[in-house]
């Protein structure tokens, strides 16, 4: 039994963000047996931007149910069923994130129709939901709308059944991995038992070099992916000296980036050293102009440019991040960079925007408002503790920052008390201090307005 599904969400993180929409249907490999749909209350604020994508308004979800009230509907739909998604990765993880804050490990095998569709129809130029029924002629209904998606989902299902003969589609997690492909001492098996959880990844060659280090969310998905890259010469030579494969699991993600970093540095392997890396490629900058106003700007981060407020791994996830805070703060298109022209920025016309591009609106109150985006992303010269989820249900883990300085990270169990906080202290290894660790906590602060953050009193000089 399969289990095809798409939801509908409030952003693209399944860490922050909420689900808002969920459609099932059943199929038994012929035909639908069963379906399910609802709208679901994300208990936060839909922004304009998401709502002008799916259609789905504060208005339309305030009386839905909330997830913990379908959770149990979910589970029972699912059980026993192959779990199937366009780009199933992220279907997949918003729901297993939604049922992680209810104390409950979703777990389900799962298929990919985009995998799926790349190996059973090569050649195309796009694989995304729309462009590829496009090309096979099947109709979405309500497109960005769960049901809609979803029966357009079945329908590309059915139709890759029928091509590959009829043949009884089974999970395979290593579908797109041919053993042609790799290392002829790379064991295949050692792929299929990988933790879907967060950590550091590492790949050792045939004399035992550490060739590469990586860290992901899902350990899993994140290493067969590099098994899957076909994108370029240097991703192609380094998955086929792959050998060996091992990973520690960190609990969180942002362990999870101060190891990678840390490791990086003291062991410096020879594809790290080769690839350009993308954590930081563009930043968040501000300046104040000839009239007084605060502007920001998205530009290439360089040594010459000092710190940005915040980083991006490319210029589209800096844009879009520039969006959200537009309306988040009132703030003008054209002094935020996203909007080039001599006169009014677009959302002045349209009465979204006070005017500041054309100063009508003083620069004292503009900048109020700027000012707050600012410091919602400022790394604050403050002793704090940052709490995490551990490598175990039974521990915690802990960032420990005295006096705006990273110290280290550590774990504890989670029967020692939040309340003592050199406890807290103690068990922290310490690390070096460094420029890109100041950069990882910043960007994880302002991404992750909900984690859990415990002040610590020290003296400053």
């Amino acid at each position: 039994m399969y289990a095809i599904v798409d939801i509908e969400t409030t952003g693209g993180s399944p860490v922050n963000e909420k689900i808002t929409e969920i459609a099932i249907y059943i199929h038994d490999g012929n035909k639908i047996v069963g379906e399910y749909s609802t709208l679901i209350n994300p208990e936060k604020k839909i922004l304009y931007h998401i709502t002008s994508l799916t259609g789905i308004s504060n208005e339309m979800v305030a009386g839905a149910p909330r997830f913990f009230e379908v959770a149990k509907e979910i589970v029972e739909l699912t059980d026993n069923c192959i779990f199937i998604a366009h780009n199933v990765s992220f279907d997949y993880h918003f729901i297993r994130n939604e049922f992680k804050r209810l104390g409950y490990n979703y777990k389900r095998d799962k298929l990919c129709t985009v995998q799926l569709s790349r190996k059973l129809i090569p050649g195309l130029q796009s694989y995304s939901l729309g462009r590829l029924c496009k090309h096979l002629g099947i109709t979405i209904n309500d497109r960005h709308r769960a049901s809609g998606d979803t029966l357009a989902t079945v329908k590309l299902f059915e139709y890759l059944m029928a091509i590959n003969n009829n043949i009884n589609l089974i999970h395979n997690d290593l579908l797109g991995i041919d053993k042609i492909d790799l290392h002829p001492k790379f064991d295949l098996s050692k792929l299929k038992n990988l933790p879907e959880e967060p950590g550091v990844y590492y790949f050792f060659n045939d004399k035992q070099q550490l060739i590469y280090i990586g860290k992901s969310k899902n350990i899993r998905m994140r290493i067969l992916s590099h098994f899957r890259n076909f994108t370029s010469k240097k991703s192609i030579e380094m998955r086929n000296e792959i050998v060996e494969i091992d990973y520690e699991k960190t609990g969180n993600e942002l362990i999870a980036l101060l190891k990678e970093s840390h490791e990086i540095k003291k062991y410096k392997p020879l594809y790290n050293r080769a690839q350009r890396r993308a954590l930081s490629q563009y930043g968040l900058y501000t300046y104040i102009d000839n009239a007084g106003y605060i502007r920001f700007s998205l530009e290439k981060n360089k040594e010459k440019n000092g710190m940005p407020l915040c980083s991006f791994s490319n210029q589209k996830s800096g844009r879009n991040f520039i969006e959200v805070q537009i309306e988040k703060y009132d703030l003008c298109q054209k002094l935020c960079g996203l909007y080039n022209s001599s006169g009014a920025c677009f959302h002045y016309d349209i009465a979204m925007c006070k005017g500041a591009c054309i100063g009508l609106e003083s620069f004292d109150k503009y900048n109020n408002r700027a000012n707050k985006l600012i410091n919602s992303l400022r790394y604050h010269d403050d002793s704090y503790l940052i709490i995490g989820d551990g490598r175990t249900v039974d521990e915690i883990a802990v960032v420990a920052v005295e006096c705006g300085k990273y110290l280290g990270y550590g774990y504890i169990d989670k029967e020692c008390t939040k309340g003592n906080k050199e406890e807290l202290f103690e068990s922290i290894a310490i690390f070096e201090d460094n420029r890109d660790v100041q950069q990882i906590l910043r960007n994880y602060l302002h991404q992750n307005s909900d984690i859990e953050i415990i002040p610590v009193n020290r003296k400053c000089e």
